[in-house]
């Protein structure tokens, strides 16, 4: 059985793979991004001609343009990959992480929780609000220590982690007081076709073929843990 999802942040990196699957597997897709500087319709270009694929520009803040698609589409799920997620950016300006991660992620849950709870009672058993989050919100561990797990304390060092932790925060939040079924995912670093090239893995394979210098943060002896988009989107769907 087909499946329509609404999902935020579609045309990115990681949300234009979620899409690409699911519109490829016959379900409906109606993708809500507002195409900042990491969103890209060109990620999209495969399905351009789609029937079961609605793109809409816009922001998850847009309480009203919300409402609307959900009236409209009546998803079975809303996938939120909408953010900002570089952590330099977020040093420079963390109140942009703040109004989109935090603020955004809020509005959007308000909005999709006034929308199920007026849903007849199968479609709203069966509704998932599926966020998005990031391994970062744990911080980091050092050489001896155990991997993460959903139990590890939250210990974010940057503006971008600490943001995100504030959008689980919430999305926990309003399954715990309203009842909204709500499921949170924390991944690692996400690499793999159409990633924007300011992240690692492109920006170092575009800075040797230039003959650049290659940026590395302190002593260079940092160690990431490297998940393949696919795998992650593939990831995704099992848990919806």
């Amino acid at each position: 059985m087909k499946s329509t999802y609404l999902v935020t942040g579609g045309a990115g990196f990681i949300g234009s793979c979620f899409v690409l699957q699911r519109v490829k597997a016959g379900d409906n897709v109606i993708n809500l991004d507002k195409l900042t500087y990491s969103g890209n319709l060109e990620n999209l270009d495969e399905i351009k001609n789609a029937p079961n694929h609605v793109f809409v520009r816009g922001d998850i803040g847009d309480e009203q343009l919300v409402i609307e698609l959900l009236e409209k589409y009546q998803p079975d799920a809303v996938v939120n990959f909408a953010a900002e997620s570089h952590v330099d950016r977020s040093i420079l300006d963390p109140d942009v992480f703040v109004k989109t991660n935090v603020l955004g992620t809020e509005v959007l849950l308000r909005v999709v929780k006034d929308w199920w709870k007026n849903l007849e009672e199968e479609k709203r058993n069966k509704f998932r609000f599926h966020h998005i989050s990031t391994d970062e919100v744990f911080g980091t561990l050092s050489m001896d220590d155990p991997a993460f797990t959903e139990d590890t304390p939250f210990a974010p060092n940057s503006p971008y982690s600490a943001s995100k932790a504030s959008s689980d925060h919430f999305v926990r939040a309003y399954h715990e007081t309203y009842g909204l079924p709500t499921v949170i995912t924390n991944c690692s670093n996400n690499y793999g076709p159409r990633q924007f090239p300011e992240k690692l893995i492109p920006l170092m394979t575009l800075n040797a073929l230039a003959g650049k210098a290659l940026p590395i943060y302190g002593t260079g002896e940092n160690i990431r843990d490297w998940l393949h988009v696919e795998d992650h989107c593939d990831a995704i769907y099992e848990v919806l």
